[in-house]
Formats: C-alpha cells, structure tokens, sequence
C-alpha cells in the first residue's frame, strides 16, 4: 500500500505525529509502517503529550523493540483508557499493518491534544512516496477493502443490538 495516495486524514495524522515527535531525534516517522516497529514512535508520541508518565532516555535505551511497544501500549492503556489493540510482536515486523497502526494512532489522536500546524501538513505532503503501485498491494487493498466492509457491516449490526459499543474500535475515518 505504499504507492497508494495518502488521504487527508492520513496527512493530518501523519502531520500530528511528526509535530509531536519533532523532539526526538531517534524517532522519524515518515509512514504508517515501517516508522513504528521499533516502538520508538509510539512511546515518543505518548511522552510528547504526557512526559510525567515515563522516563523517556530509560525507554529509548535499555529496551528492545518489544518490549518498548509493549510498554507504549500499556501506558495507553493505564493512562489514557486505550485498549491493547495491537499485539508488540504484530508490529516488531519490517513492515506492520498499516491499516492497524492507523486505528491506534488514530485511538491516540482522539484522547492527546490535537493542534496540527499548516507547516507540518505541507512537510508531510513533500515527503518522498513510490509512486508505482505493485500488484501485490492492489491485491491487498482490495482485501483490505474487502475486510473493511466486512467490519463496518458488522459494527452496524452489532450497534444496533447493543446499546453500548468500543468507540475506538469502530470509529469512522476514511483511509
């Protein structure tokens, strides 16, 4: 999915995150992939917001990617009321899901201060992208796609015989 266009709701995401990660040099986000599997981003982004809540030189150092993703999500979790939607093994991968890195940060997006410069956005938009398309990645975006309609259908069902539903998880922005 890497040669697909980002949607605005990608940019401003993408945009929030380099803004609030701009102060640690061992972190550059440049996707929704590859740019978290080390568990750097994710703690970055948490200690951005809430420095109280970590040592960040004690994170970044001593800890592999792991168990700095383990420790990310659960300070979302203990802290900020953000499930364990991801498991740290699913995304210490040369390249995660983009689709499930998306749906946590947007969980992180939706509870930590949200202020997006116009300079950041225009950053984003001067980043390098593959501008080629292979055919594996339209094969998983039309599963993904596929996946995602499957997911939506079954949110409404299941919103509609339950009167209580995990907002993060079905949270609606376009990808």
């Amino acid at each position: 999915m890497a040669g697909l266009q980002q949607t605005n709701s990608e940019k401003i995401l993408l945009s929030w995150v380099r803004q609030s990660t701009r102060n640690y040099p061992q972190v550059n986000v440049i996707n929704f992939t590859s740019s978290w599997s080390d568990g750097l981003a994710f703690n970055a982004l948490l200690h951005s917001h809430r420095p109280d809540l970590f040592d960040w030189n004690v994170v970044a150092s001593q800890q592999s990617p792991v168990q700095r993703l383990d420790h990310a999500f659960n300070i979302a979790r203990q802290h900020l009321g953000i499930e364990k939607l991801l498991d740290p093994e699913d995304v210490a991968t040369a390249c995660p899901d983009k689709k499930s890195i998306l749906m946590y940060v947007t969980s992180l997006f939706q509870v930590l201060p949200q202020q997006v410069t116009m300079e950041a956005i225009r950053e984003v938009e001067m980043l390098p992208r593959h501008s080629r398309v292979t055919r594996e990645e339209h094969i998983q975006v039309h599963h993904q796609q596929h996946f995602s309609q499957e997911v939506s259908s079954f949110t409404f069902l299941l919103s509609s015989c339950c009167s209580k539903v995990v907002v993060s998880l079905t949270y609606p922005i376009s990808f």
